[in-house]
């Protein structure tokens, strides 16, 4: 068995990772298990540099705010700000406290210096304004939108002016009461104000699709695609704060749903760019259904971005993700052996790319136990979602970053 599971493994090099996928996807989804270890965001750093020089990747999107992740892409592409303040403004979830994201954007900023836009990376977060304790207010995605296309189209089309706008937004804490994710009646997306928010949202965006040929003449295709992702983020916001005023019992698992949904509609405009390498939680990326549980409430279930991607492109869309042995420093010590984890540990390497279809077969009837995570923010591989995987990377040892 060790020998049959030996040979499926290579180095994490990005020409091996490349030898594994069925065609040279537009999309390589790197699944990590946990959140803020340095050393897999350094791991994803030296994979995306190997695919820029060696396969013309030329995005990297990670799980952290669409719309902060405009910063981060105007710094590394035309130098606007300093590295200091991207740091500080253009993540969400603390991600930009993390040395190894720093190192990323330094990086893209150097490797983009002096280089035509042609050749230049770009950098995007997927995921939308949203975090665990509620979801932004609409008003900087919705207000930008219009200020795009008021200043492009006849005002005769508009369907509203920015000062209707500015009113039925109200004050910013009305939609970010954090005690709405838990209280329904404290949220303010069922008020009159935001249902007619919903339908010139709706307005706008389809104004925005009838002027397509208008507007990419008059601005530029970048200036209309970043159009697009106000536009998204508008109705994908308000759409969030709507069901945050559910009280129904499928309103959590809707929540979830409608974040992965926002991020897939934001990948699948990432791939119409060109090749990306896109960097999240396994459980966003994977093509089966995320599962997890939360308070008192029945195991929640919903379909992730990497399965509404991979239903749209097909091989074009390829998912790796990642496992691990340790991270003491959270209490997750070395994997009983009759784990899938536990396999993996027994083999010498510290790190290794393993081609998951040919381990499935190695493993044949032999299913490894699942892994029990003492500690909340590491989730293990599901053995069961082995063959979902088109490759998977193995770390030994996560050490304290």
């Amino acid at each position: 068995m060790a020998t049959d599971i030996k040979d499926t493994t290579h180095a994490v090099e990005a020409a091996a990772l490349m030898k594994l996928l069925r065609a040279r996807p537009r999309l390589v989804a790197l699944g990590e298990p946990t959140h803020g270890e340095d050393t897999l965001l350094e791991l994803r750093n030296e994979l995306f540099r190997q695919l820029v020089e060696q396969e013309g990747y030329r995005t990297i999107a990670i799980e952290s705010d669409c719309m902060r992740g405009l910063v981060v892409d105007d710094y590394v592409t035309s130098g606007t700000g300093s590295l200091d303040e991207v740091m500080e403004h253009g993540f969400s979830h603390g991600w930009g406290t993390s040395a190894a994201n720093r190192e990323l954007v330094r990086w893209i900023r150097a490797y983009n210096d002096g280089r035509p836009a042609s050749e230049r990376l770009r950098f995007a977060g997927f995921d939308g304004p949203l975090e665990i304790t509620g979801a932004a207010g609409p008003r900087q995605a919705l207000t930008a939108l219009h200020d795009y296309l008021a200043a492009r189209v006849d005002a005769d089309l508009l369907p509203c002016t920015a000062q209707t706008l500015d009113r039925l937004l109200g004050t910013d804490d009305r939609w970010t009461d954090p005690a709405a994710m838990t209280d329904p009646s404290r949220s303010v997306g069922r008020s009159a104000e935001a249902r007619e928010l919903r339908l010139l949202a709706d307005d706008l965006v389809a104004l925005l699709d009838a002027q397509t040929p208008h507007l990419i003449t008059a601005t530029s295709w970048d200036d209309w695609d970043r159009a697009r992702l106000y536009g998204r983020t508008a109705t994908g916001l308000l759409r969030y704060h709507y069901w945050m005023a559910d009280t129904s019992p499928s309103r959590m698992a809707r929540l979830c749903a409608l974040r992965d949904s926002m991020m897939a509609a934001n990948l699948l405009a990432l791939a119409e760019r060109g090749p990306a390498l896109v960097h999240a939680h396994n459980a966003h990326l994977q093509r089966e259904k995320s599962t997890m549980r939360m308070w008192d409430q029945p195991l929640l279930e919903w379909w992730s971005a990497g399965a509404l991607v991979n239903a749209r492109l097909g091989e074009e869309y390829a998912f790796v993700a990642t496992a691990l042995g340790t991270i003491r420093h959270q209490g997750v010590d070395t994997p009983p052996p009759d784990t899938l984890e536990g396999l993996l540990y027994a083999l010498p390497e510290d790190r290794c790319v393993i081609d998951a279809p040919r381990l499935a077969t190695a493993l044949g009837d032999t299913r490894p136990a699942p892994r029990v995570s003492p500690w909340f923010g590491y989730s293990p591989l599901d053995p069961a979602h082995l063959t979902d995987s088109d490759g998977l990377v193995f770390v030994k040892d996560v050490p304290q970053s």
